[in-house]
């Protein structure tokens, strides 16, 4: 297996020390003088009418707060209905308030069902964010109008480029009016912000960089293993903390990859991360460890939804040294099987 450059990744894995710690929002303590609580990480209490939320980070630049867990709608489209419901009602009474979808999911039964679910009683409490994968700007104009109507609502808090494989696949979507209508729809109204994701190739990531600093915020695999092997962490996540974008992690199990799997949402026989190296609290520690905005947990029922969030309301940060230490534990897989999704 090809290892990434061990003296960069040592050097930038230090660096991150202290920026997650700028990311969480700080704790109102009455009486307490302020500067206080300076350098020491704190977790903010906030309530709304539905109970305490978990602890809050920064949204990149954009002056929001979001949840430090969100709920990914894949899974949601996937798990049978009654489950997709239960699923929606734990994550709302466990404090989460970020709610990830795309048009691409089940054919719109992952929006569908937040549309049935989530949007008409919890929509003013709710961040959602869904998703295109339109390679032109009519194709994403009519997926921005079905994921309105699937979800019922009249605006998203996020709209994402969707999946974005290579530079080619970049320079396409741009050439072909995409940026343009993602951000039509931001100055119309429809949407609050923009971003974008992918899980294939950090070098599109880049290029999307390279090409436009209208958008706030990008969806990418953050995880133990990433460091070793084709990076996002090491090549990516420098440059948005660098632009003040939000960063969004996903496939922080490598979506089956720890659990020995090598298609998307299945665990399998390959060598398993988890939990022969680490364990799943360790895994998502690591990531939160990081300067990510949320992480987005794609849960297969409600019972592992609330396992997730548990792991959030006990979160304490990683040092470098730590941080370090659980690289080196799994630098021993194989990334092609590991990360399977990676180009």
């Amino acid at each position: 297996m090809k290892r990434e450059n061990e003296k960069d990744r040592r050097s930038f894995i230090k660096t991150l020390a202290g920026l997650t710690a700028g990311i969480m929002l700080p704790m109102q303590v009455p009486g307490l003088k302020a500067g206080a609580l300076e350098g020491k990480e704190t977790k903010a209490r906030v309530t709304d009418r539905w109970g305490e939320l978990l602890p809050q980070r920064k949204f990149g630049n954009t002056g929001e707060a979001v949840t430090m867990l969100g709920l990914g709608g894949a899974h949601i489209a996937r798990m049978p209905e009654t489950e997709a419901e239960r699923t929606i009602e734990r994550a709302i009474e466990g404090g989460i308030r970020f709610f990830d979808n795309a048009e691409s999911y089940g054919n719109g039964r992952g929006e569908e069902r937040y549309g049935k679910y989530l949007s008409p009683k919890y929509r003013d409490v709710a961040f959602i964010q869904s998703k295109s994968t339109a390679r032109d700007g009519k194709t994403a104009q009519a997926h921005l109008e079905g994921t309105l109507r699937r979800l019922k609502t009249d605006y998203l808090d996020l709209w994402l480029i969707h999946a974005v494989t290579s530079p080619s696949d970049v320079d396409g979507r741009i050439s072909n009016g995409v940026l343009d209508v993602v951000q039509q729809a931001k100055e119309s109204g429809k949407v609050r912000y923009i971003g974008f994701s992918g899980h294939s190739d950090f070098n599109a990531h880049l290029r999307m960089l390279e090409r436009t600093d209208v958008l706030q915020a990008c969806q990418m695999p953050i995880n133990a293993f990433d460091p070793n092997y084709k990076s996002f962490i090491t090549n990516v996540m420098p440059r948005l903390v660098e632009k003040k974008m939000a960063p969004m992690a996903m496939k922080t199990l490598a979506n089956g990859g720890f659990f020995g799997g090598t298609s998307h949402f299945n665990h399998g026989d390959k060598p398993k991360i988890i939990p022969h190296a680490l364990s799943v609290e360790e895994a998502v520690h690591f990531s939160w460890s990081l300067p990510i905005s949320v992480l987005i947990t794609g849960a297969d029922n409600a019972d592992m939804l609330t396992e997730k969030i548990n792991f959030a309301k006990s979160f304490t940060a990683f040092d470098a040294a730590k941080r370090d230490q659980l690289v080196e534990k799994v630098a021993g897989f194989d990334g092609r099987l590991v990360e399977y999704y990676k180009v």
